[in-house]
């Protein structure tokens, strides 16, 4: 009520953007730079709540540090709860889905017109995998083999100075770098287990990996050890735990209610491109996937959707956000139009205008059928579904005044 200030959070670079872990705890991170494209995010558990009563006990605690190739970064840091997976069945199969998006019109809810959606064509399918678990790599001889080829002239052909580097951070960080946990996957719906979900990258500065690393129940405290617990003095590093690459640039993502889907707005590379020099990305698609992922399984379990476009250039920093409610996901789009898809069938439901460019959207908590589209048009625009709309009508009393005088009027 006084507008008391609880906490302050050091987040630098800003698109970490920083998340709550639980009702008592923030995360944010801090990069530090290693080499010219080589650094290390550390991600922070902060107490929300730093009133404390004694100067020894710790509102600050490290959570992960992890080392950054190539030029890539951490960002867009959310925390899933494998605790409340619920909906085990809410997906169908691709067959369904492409049956009833072929016969589906979409509705534009700023006019009464109607449009037919063009059928999506399916895109590249992305590449998943684990990283290895390089924990007991003896990586010392190689960075040693790599200096004396490189003094006695045996590196054919030459390196440059930029390839130098990353091979021997690559080189590096496997001797220095804590393994994986096991088990990764939760097994029961009772689990404790949280997943930290961020967009970082191997090749390039564009985010186009989704990281995966799982938060155990003793660090989500800022009690104990500053630095974190069980890590040996040559640990400089944490490893993850799952890696997902999208093979494009990554724009957006969104957690179901549940938590157990992850939605991810990308803008997909040309196939088969190489990336020479990481801080030249390739070039991307103007139209924008939204890929959906099981955390249960780490599969992705949807064709791609490609309903919506983005035309800023891949070496700009720009942010497409999206949202998920029970049984809709909406996003914003640079074709100066919100859209809205039905989760179950992949099919495209209402197109939304602006004069600008969609930035972000957000569905009410408590009705999903309402939802909040921001602009660069400068406006803040509310929607409803039609249906809605009709039984809020429905509902409305009949107005008295009427009948009111009409029954004065058979008595005089």
């Amino acid at each position: 009520e006084n507008f008391t200030l609880l906490s302050r959070v050091r987040n630098k670079p800003y698109d970490v953007f920083g998340c709550w872990l639980n009702e008592t705890n923030l995360i944010s991170g801090n990069l530090h730079r290693i080499g010219r494209i080589t650094s290390c995010s550390v991600l922070w558990l902060n107490n929300a709540f730093q009133g404390i009563e004694s100067e020894n006990v710790n509102v600050v605690k490290r959570l992960f540090k992890i080392q950054n190739l190539n030029a890539s970064t951490i960002r867009t840091v959310m925390v899933a709860d494998c605790s409340r997976y619920d909906s085990p069945d809410l997906l169908l199969d691709y067959e369904e889905q492409l049956a009833a998006s072929s016969t589906c019109p979409v509705f534009d809810l700023g006019s009464d017109s109607e449009e037919e959606e063009a059928k999506p064509k399916p895109p590249l399918e992305p590449a998943m995998q684990e990283l290895p678990d390089a924990g007991g790599v003896p990586a010392e001889h190689g960075l040693q083999q790599l200096f004396d080829d490189i003094m006695e002239g045996r590196v054919r052909p030459a390196m440059t100075e930029t390839e130098l580097e990353t091979k021997v951070a690559e080189l590096f960080v496997h001797s220095r770098t804590k393994p994986p946990e096991p088990n990764l996957l939760p097994t029961d719906s009772n689990s404790k287990t949280k997943y930290l979900i961020f967009t970082t990258g191997c090749l390039t500065y564009s985010p186009h990996q989704i990281g995966i690393k799982r938060i155990l129940p003793h660090q989500m405290t800022t009690a104990g050890p500053v630095l974190g617990e069980e890590r040996r003095s040559d640990e400089f590093f944490d490893s993850l735990d799952h890696v997902i690459d999208i093979h494009g640039h990554i724009i957006g993502m969104g957690l179901s209610p549940d938590h157990r889907y992850l939605y991810v707005n990308s803008r997909a590379w040309p196939r088969d491109c190489v990336i020479s020099d990481p801080m030249q990305p390739p070039p991307i698609a103007e139209e924008i996937d939204l890929h959906v992922f099981d955390l249960k399984t780490m599969k992705e379990v949807k064709r791609a959707l490609r309903a919506h476009r983005a035309y800023t250039p891949n070496e700009e920093c720009f942010f497409i956000f999206l949202d998920v409610s029970r049984d809709f996901v909406a996003s914003g789009a640079e074709d100066r139009h919100g859209y809205i898809w039905d989760r179950h069938y992949n099919i495209c439901l209402a197109k939304l205008q602006h004069d600008n460019v969609v930035n972000s959207v957000a569905f009410s908590p408590v009705e999903q059928e309402l939802l909040l589209t921001a602009s660069d048009d400068t406006t803040i625009k509310v929607w409803r579904s039609p249906r809605a709309v009709r039984i809020r009508q429905a509902r409305r009393p009949r107005p008295r005044k009427l009948l009111f005088s009409w029954l004065m009027n058979q008595k005089s």
